[in-house]
């Protein structure tokens, strides 16, 4: 029998590379946000504010998704990746300096890309041994 919702224990969080100290010098009420999502993300649930992030096809669905939030006229993104049993890896965080429209530019969503395969890594290290025995 599985445990009540209540009862699941809380993923890890795995921040890489940079993405810590990036998140905790956003603005105080985007950090707060991001906080909050990301822990919801630890609990199983996804927070209203992540949307999948859609631009390359390894991203499809819902490998890793992106939590969006507006400060004084700016965007803060903040993508992550749930899809590890136990496991939720912050990804790559950052302020978009893109002024065409809502897209994620080409070097950040290399960098994801470069995250998730480290993040595949690290669980296969540390983590997939667990699940198997």
């Amino acid at each position: 029998m599985s445990d009540p919702p209540s009862q699941v224990p809380d993923s890890e969080l795995v921040w890489l590379g940079r993405t810590k100290q990036t998140v905790s010098d956003f603005p105080p009420e985007v950090k707060r946000e991001v906080g909050f999502a990301l822990r919801l993300a630890q609990k199983g649930r996804k927070p209203a504010s992540a949307k999948p992030l859609r631009s390359e096809k390894d991203f499809r669905g819902a490998a890793v998704l992106e939590i969006v939030e507006d400060d004084d006229g700016n965007t803060y993104r903040t993508a992550y990746a749930a899809k590890f049993a136990g496991v939720v890896y912050v990804l790559h965080a950052f302020q978009k300096k893109s002024t065409k429209g809502v897209a994620t530019s080409r070097k950040d969503i290399d960098l994801i890309k470069d995250r998730l395969a480290e993040a595949k890594r690290h669980y296969a290290e540390h983590h997939a041994a667990k699940d198997t025995g």
